[in-house]
């Protein structure tokens, strides 16, 4: 178990694994990788069901009297939800400690408080990709706004959320923001027993606009000055976590389609919330959005401790 850390709150023992649902086949999904995740760590589980009743009071506003019943209604079915919820987390664990809660706030409100004070968030997806209003308002501004480390639980199926075979994976863009991202990547990949892919790519070109590129950097130049940024980014990092088999990859461009391509095999995906030279005021990175609008496995996005949005 991580010890208590008095700067920063998700690596307190105390810190729950937090997970949102909505009643949603990608919330059930959430709630399966939350619980494993909870059980691993020895932490517990809380998992929230926001109702949002104050948009309800306000669409209902000009009947009064119909509020109280109606909010009656969404309160007994947001209890039916969260007691699904957590018996099926007891069937990942029987012994896991759970909390359910409701919220009366905005789903994404409710989430990002929580996640100030979470040793991760986890966050569940319907679908397989798509663009950004398949996914929704609720999550992208979770995964934006949140704080420290949230999980989309992402697959279309159980078996891809919860694989347990694969590498971690970590992107290393070479930013100081990234070093939250590969540390989170190596608690992981220790926590897991599994191989660390430390994927760094040279430039952003983007696949979509400019075609396919090299697997390879050909240039000597570049690719050493490439393998000397990834060597540094991990510098420290084998050394705390010794038993932690690190495969370095380093690839010319794209590193959005290299993620990806390495999501279909890999048990997790990690990456910072904002990728090098982004504006300040870009909240998720275009690799990081990409990724979990795509990815076939989940994604952790980490934001570094201390940095948030208001």
């Amino acid at each position: 178990m991580t010890a208590d850390r008095g700067d920063d709150p998700h690596r307190l023992t105390t810190a729950p694994v937090v997970v949102g649902i909505d009643g949603s086949p990608g919330a059930a999904r959430a709630v399966d990788w939350a619980a494993d995740a909870a059980s691993r760590r020895r932490r517990r589980l809380e998992i929230v069901h926001a109702l949002d009743l104050i948009a309800t009071r306000s669409a209902l506003g000009i009947y009064d009297v119909m509020v109280p019943p109606v909010q009656d209604t969404i309160r007994a079915h947001g209890v039916e939800q969260l007691t699904a919820a957590a018996e099926a987390a007891r069937r990942v664990d029987p012994d896991l400690d759970i909390d359910v809660s409701i919220s009366e706030q905005s789903p994404a409100r409710a989430l990002i408080e929580r996640s100030a004070i979470a040793h991760l968030l986890v966050v569940g997806t319907s679908g397989t990709g798509g663009t950004i209003a398949h996914l929704g308002s609720t999550l992208l501004a979770v995964v934006s706004h949140g704080r420290g480390a949230v999980v989309v639980a992402r697959g279309a199926d159980t078996a891809q959320v919860a694989r347990h075979e694969g590498p971690v994976v970590v992107g290393v863009d070479g930013s100081a923001r990234g070093a939250a991202a590969i540390g989170a990547a190596f608690a992981e990949a220790a926590d897991r027993r599994a191989r660390l892919v430390a994927v760094h790519t040279w430039s952003d070109l983007s696949f979509d606009r400019f075609g396919a590129l090299p697997e390879i950097i050909r240039d000597a130049e570049v690719r050493a000055r490439a393998d000397a940024v990834l060597a540094e980014q991990l510098v420290g990092w084998q050394e705390k976590f010794p038993d932690v088999e690190v495969v370095r990859k380093v690839y010319l461009a794209g590193p959005r389609f290299r993620l990806l391509a390495w999501s279909k095999v890999a048990q997790l995906v990690v990456v910072g919330n904002r990728g090098r030279g982004g504006f300040r005021g870009l909240l998720l990175g275009s690799t990081s959005n990409s990724l979990v609008q795509h990815a076939d496995c989940p994604v952790m996005v980490v934001h570094p401790h201390g940095s948030h949005s208001s």
